[in-house]
């Protein structure tokens, strides 16, 4: 080998020079044995930059930042010349890393920015759950309609999944009364289509950042009659609560023929088991009264507020005391 080779490899070898065409470097052996994995060469590569069973150079490495290209591996990456708008136009497959794992948390990280951004001016709001299965006539769509919209007088913002039923109750109540009636849809394999009513709409493809938004930018839950999907949403906000996560947080169950078996069991199985303090029922309230469920919704609100300020005032105490 020349000795300009030698000197050049023993320092790197030597980009490509701009507009140098592909064809102009070596190729590889046409063997099936000539292509290696990343590791491999690396492990059997001397150091001048050449395979170690080939002096020919056709295994001279290329080196871009912690990346190392072979001739080949150049030559069939390199994309005949085009402008870059010819690139971004041109029709090609999805590619197989828009399902991967590195890039979904790329797309859990845009719900969050996107959701965060979308409601970060709300003020005052309560999130409202219940079924999506419930029709206009039935008593709980009236009642849902009915405390959405005297929320909606007492100043604040209605947050429900912006689909059906209860969903679509809650966000017209609210909207009929003025209010800013809010719609955090999920992307789900039966499409659920965002209801009329809502004024502000945000859509997600994950159940764990929607519900961040739910808890995040509500001072309480009202809970209606409900699914799995509801059961999910109450039990989440008691772990929160319960956990210390959140706190005047209130979370009223509307229809207390309803509820009546689940709080009756909470306060006997899995208090009688030692599974929940004998208090923690006492998180729940339940009420058919709508003045009276917006009466203990908004008062949660207040609490947090006062503390809040309270909070504030002792920080400004503490810094100006240094």
């Amino acid at each position: 080998m020349p000795h300009s080779q030698n000197k050049r490899d023993k320092g790197g070898s030597r980009p490509t020079r701009k507009g140098q065409p592909a064809s102009s470097q070596a190729q590889a052996p046409s063997s099936p044995a000539a292509p290696h994995s990343a590791p491999d060469a690396v492990a059997g590569a001397n150091h001048n930059g050449a395979h170690s069973g080939n002096g020919n150079g056709n295994h001279e490495r290329r080196r871009s930042g912690r990346v190392t290209y072979r001739p080949k591996a150049t030559a069939m990456l390199t994309v005949h010349a085009r402008t870059e708008d010819e690139r971004l136009l041109s029709p090609r497959q999805r590619p197989a890393f828009l399902d991967s794992d590195p890039w979904r948390s790329l797309r859990i990280m845009s719900e969050f920015v996107e959701g965060f951004d979308a409601l970060a001016a709300v003020g005052k709001a309560i999130t409202i759950f219940g079924s999506a299965r419930t029709r206009e006539g039935d008593p709980y769509y009236a009642q849902a309609r009915e405390l959405a919209a005297n929320l909606a007088r007492e100043g604040f913002a209605v947050i429900t999944g912006g689909g059906p039923g209860i969903m679509e109750a809650a966000n017209r109540g609210c909207h009929e009364a003025g209010g800013l009636s809010i719609g955090c849809n999920i992307e789900l394999p039966h499409e659920q289509a965002v209801n009329p009513y809502v004024d502000l709409a945000v859509e997600f493809r994950y159940f764990f950042a929607r519900k961040v938004m739910f808890v995040k930018y509500a001072d309480g839950f009202a809970i209606f009659p409900g699914g799995f999907g509801t059961l999910d949403e109450l039990f989440e906000s008691l772990t929160l609560i319960q956990t210390g996560k959140i706190r005047h947080f209130p979370v009223v169950l509307i229809g207390t023929e309803y509820w009546a078996g689940l709080l009756d069991w909470l306060r006997r199985d899995p208090t009688a088991h030692g599974n929940i303090a004998p208090e923690d029922p006492d998180l729940l309230v339940c009420t058919d009264d709508m003045d009276e469920a917006c009466r203990m919704l908004t008062a949660g609100s207040t609490r947090r507020a006062a503390e809040a300020a309270r909070a504030e005032k002792a920080a400004g105490r503490t810094v100006g005391s240094r």
